[in-house]
Order: C-alpha cells, then sequence, then structure tokens
C-alpha cells in the first residue's frame, strides 16, 4: 500500500510540474507601420499577457541591428497579468523596405517567441 501511494505521489508531483507553467501571448505579434522618413525614431509596444500559472520571467529579447532597442518587464509578470514590451527603433541610415525580427527569451513553455514590426524608410529630401 505504501508503494503505491509512493508511486501515485511521484506521479501527481510530474503531471503537475508539466501544467504549472508560465505561456506568453502577445495581443499582436506583428505591427506595420506607416511610410517614415529616414532619422525618424519609431516607437512600438508589444501587450502580452501570461495565460499560464506560474509567474513569467523575460530574461533577454534578442534583435539582429543595434538600430533596436528593447524595454521589458525587469520583475515577474504574475499569472494573468498583462505586461509590454516597448521597441524604439532609430531610422537613422536607413532606407527602403524594413523588417525587424526580435526574440522573446523566457521561462514560458512558448519560449522563444518572436515579435516584429515591419514597413518603409524614404530618404530625406
Amino acid at each position: 500500500m505504501m508503494e503505491f501511494l509512493f508511486s501515485f505521489l511521484i506521479i501527481f508531483q510530474f503531471h503537475y510540474l508539466s501544467f504549472s507553467q508560465p505561456e506568453i501571448k502577445f495581443v499582436k505579434k506583428t505591427i506595420k507601420f506607416e511610410k517614415t522618413v529616414a532619422g525618424e525614431i519609431l516607437h512600438f509596444d508589444f501587450p502580452f499577457i501570461n495565460q499560464g500559472n506560474e509567474p513569467l520571467i523575460i530574461s533577454e529579447v534578442k534583435v539582429t541591428c543595434g538600430c533596436t532597442s528593447p524595454e521589458f518587464p525587469d520583475k515577474p509578470v504574475a499569472p494573468l497579468e498583462k505586461g509590454v514590451i516597448k521597441v524604439n527603433f532609430d531610422t537613422k541610415g536607413k532606407r527602403g523596405y524594413q523588417d525587424r525580427i526580435l526574440e522573446v527569451l523566457s521561462n514560458a513553455k512558448n519560449s522563444p517567441e518572436k515579435i516584429r514590426f515591419k514597413g518603409v524608410v524614404e530618404n530625406k529630401e
């Protein structure tokens, strides 16, 4: 009987742990910006919610260009609470179609997640 109880507790614990995770869900993963002139600094907000049942911790937001700077919560986001990743994009020296992808690393079960912004930058005239 004791072995059965012990086995049940082990299985229950693994079952609980497998379902006990944060999950990041973005309101919108892609933002399309209007045509803009080179030299402008554009600002984007990517709101999200932690749909899991454990605190969400964002550890890093990877970018591929120094022209893009993300800002993300430095504290855990509780289950069912909202947060936002703010992104600045410096268009200085950019022209033509721009498509930037950011990789959001966290303790969420669906990590990494990708968010992006895209649009056209025209030369100053």
